[in-house]
């Protein structure tokens, strides 16, 4: 049952990462992110009353907080690479970054995957190197050279994303089964007045265009029920097994990326997408 509330999760985290990068082109990233991560907040004290009694202590509470401000800046930086670069680049390379941190904490925590489980690690890599690579040769001129610019900034924020998100991942799964939602409640209480607040002092503006509200509203919605769906399968799963089947993500951010934007890959680019998958599906194994 664990397996496939990860995969669930992973489909909400891949579709939510699309809508928040989508929207993310059209409005400030402080914006985006404050107002997608109180929608989700509204949407989990909404569920809280259907939910069993629960009983949290205080590492609960500190394990959601450090997950809340891993997460919303991983978020935030993810939602950035995403509206600057390629969705289907942005996305393997965050998860497979993500992936990473949770396994080899796991097994400083007693788990112990087989050999393949190491190699997937090295493919992912692998995998990262070659998403990395530029599309198509393009000429110096200032345009073509702002675009690569903007290319190579997306794929740094993604590599620090991926870091960052991996640490949510472990925070999240450091929390006992009789929390509830609770470090949930923590996370994104937390999540939410870090950037409301950052946005305070530094004059950001925290408008989001009305066309686009909706469709930020959904991809907070979606967030916050991958992270539940997460949350519950590593109550009865190993972790290692959990994240990674989590980290399946961009295979939904992917195809709607291709559906809707039509992005277009590179062969070496396609090789490193699939790389990725291989490589996650390896860990998991």
């Amino acid at each position: 049952m664990f397996a496939v509330l990860a995969l669930a999760s992973a489909v909400c985290y891949g579709a939510a990462d699309f809508l928040g990068g989508l929207t993310s082109k059209r409005a400030s990233t402080f914006a985006i992110v404050v107002l997608s991560q109180f929608a989700g907040l509204v949407l989990l004290f909404l569920m809280l009353p259907l939910l069993p009694d629960s009983a949290p202590v205080r590492a609960d509470y500190l394990w959601g907080a450090l997950a809340g401000l891993t997460g919303g800046v991983g978020v935030a930086l993810l939602y950035r690479a995403l509206a600057i670069g390629i969705m289907a680049v942005v996305a393997p390379t965050t998860a497979v970054c993500a992936v990473v941190i949770p396994v080899l904490a796991a097994v400083v925590l007693g788990e112990r995957p087989e050999a393949v489980t190491f190699a997937g690690i090295a493919l992912a890599m692998v995998a990262i190197a070659l998403v990395s690579q530029s599309s198509h040769p393009e000429p110096n001129d200032d345009g073509r050279e702002q675009k690569t610019g903007a290319r190579g900034s997306a794929f740094s924020l993604a590599l620090l994303s991926g870091v960052v998100i991996g640490f949510f991942y472990l925070a999240l799964a450091r929390t006992s089964d009789r929390a509830g939602l609770w470090p949930l409640v923590a996370a994104r209480i937390v999540s939410v007045a870090l950037f409301a607040g950052t946005a305070f002092l530094t004059s950001q503006s925290l408008r989001v265009p009305s066309g686009i509200r909706t469709t930020v509203v959904a991809g907070g919605a979606l967030d916050m029920l991958a992270n539940f769906l997460y949350l519950i399968a590593t109550r009865s799963g190993p972790l290692s097994v959990v994240v990674t089947l989590a980290s399946l993500y961009p295979a939904s951010t992917v195809l709607l990326a291709r559906v809707v934007l039509h992005e277009r890959l590179s062969r070496l680019q396609w090789l490193g997408v699939v790389c990725a998958m291989v490589a996650v599906a390896m860990i998991v194994r």
